[in-house]
């Protein structure tokens, strides 16, 4: 039976320091060892790219990127059935979302993840390689997607 369900409209960012490695944040409400890049929902009348600095904000009180590039296309992710009927109050099969690439201008110091409604318990800089085996696995596709949209910028860092 297919999931007529809508995905949730979303916004993820791929936040990128000067030597090329990404911001990766490890959910506070999960045990699993599975680290994500800063996403969420877009407000109604939001504008993604508007969403993507919110969301950043929010997540890791990073204010001092800009914006790289951003995905041609929405990409998407479903959820697992175990956790459709779940979360976002069982609305959603899963999220479609718009990527952005930014550079972080900031130091390290300017990253609190202590924000007002905390998602994350831990975060790092990684390779953007090691990214696939980092995610949780129902959003494997999503990152390999996004890995290969921003692949041409992953290279003029590391150049």
């Amino acid at each position: 039976m297919t999931d007529t369900r809508p995905y949730r409209p979303g916004v993820g960012v791929m936040l990128l320091n000067r030597t090329g490695h990404v911001f990766v944040g490890q959910r506070i409400d999960s045990t699993a060892e599975a680290w994500q890049m800063p996403q969420g929902g877009i407000d109604p009348d939001e504008a993604p790219e508007a969403a993507a600095f919110r969301e950043l904000a929010e997540e890791t009180g990073v204010t001092s990127a800009h914006i790289v590039a951003e995905s041609r296309d929405w990409l998407s992710y479903d959820l697992p059935e175990e956790l459709r009927d779940v979360l976002w109050k069982g609305r959603y099969r899963g999220q479609r979302q718009k990527w952005f690439a930014m550079s972080f201008e900031g130091e390290d110091s300017d990253i609190d993840i202590a924000t007002e409604v905390p998602e994350f318990r831990a975060w790092r800089w990684a390779r953007s390689e090691d990214l696939p085996q980092l995610i949780i696995p129902f959003k494997r596709p999503l990152y390999a997607q996004v890995l290969e949209e921003f692949d041409p910028i992953l290279r003029r860092l590391r150049a």
